[in-house]
This record gives C-alpha cells, sequence and structure tokens, in this order.
C-alpha cells in the first residue's frame, strides 16, 4: 500500500485529506507542523508528500528545501497544498522541487486523488 505524508495544520483539512485517502486505499499519515513532518520522514518512508506552507514551527519551503537537499527524500513526489496562491509562492515551490503546486481554495479533494495517482499510480 502506498504511503502518503499530509502535513496539515489544519486539522478538519487534514482529516478531511485522510478520509478521501484512505478511502482511495492510501495509508495516510498526518503530522501539523515542520518539525512533525521532518521527524516522521526520518522514522518512515513514503510514496508522497502533501505539504501546506504555512505550518507551525518550520514553514513548507524549509520543509521543501530540506528534502530535496537529502539522498534519502529528493526523489519523494511534493504535491504543496496552500491557500498561498501568488506566482511567486507558486514558482519558488517549484523551484526548490515540488512536483505539482494547488491552490487549496481552488481544488476539491477529489481532483486531488486524481492528481496522485498520476504521480505515484494506483495504490496496489
Amino acid at each position: 500500500m502506498r504511503k502518503i505524508l499530509v502535513v496539515e495544520d489544519d486539522k478538519f483539512l487534514a482529516n478531511a485529506y485522510r478520509v478521501k485517502l484512505s478511502k482511495a486505499s492510501y495509508n495516510v499519515v498526518l503530522v501539523y507542523d515542520g518539525e512533525e513532518a521532518m521527524d516522521a520522514l526520518q522514522t518512515d518512508k513514503f510514496d508522497l508528500v502533501i505539504l501546506d506552507l504555512v505550518i507551525p514551527k518550520k514553514d513548507g519551503f524549509s520543509v521543501l528545501s530540506e528534502m530535496k537537499k537529502n539522498d534519502t527524500w529528493k526523489n519523494i513526489p511534493v504535491v504543496v497544498a496552500s491557500n498561498l496562491g501568488q506566482k511567486e509562492d507558486i514558482d519558488k515551490a517549484l523551484e526548490l522541487g515540488a512536483n505539482d503546486y494547488i491552490v487549496k481554495t481552488d481544488f476539491s479533494i477529489t481532483n486531488l486523488v486524481a492528481k496522485l495517482q498520476s504521480l505515484i499510480g494506483p495504490t496496489s
């Protein structure tokens, strides 16, 4: 089963991701800040990371930058899911190595599942 790390400080939204992704047969691990994200990466293997940018303790840009500099994590696909919709933020995330960028207010979780499947394939 493919494992997805969801880094999202909005607990309601994080739980919505977990429910929808679990129904699509993904194994989902939720963390709520950047430090928890780094801890999770060190202790587990993930097929994909869904990363919010505005999170406590260590922002998503820092998490993404550290991931892409680390040989163990640099090839893990990252989908940034943020309310930051400015071109500069999108460009910065993509330059740091994000595979895709979605603006949460413009996107449904159902569409997110389809996007994940296009990046890492179905769950089997």
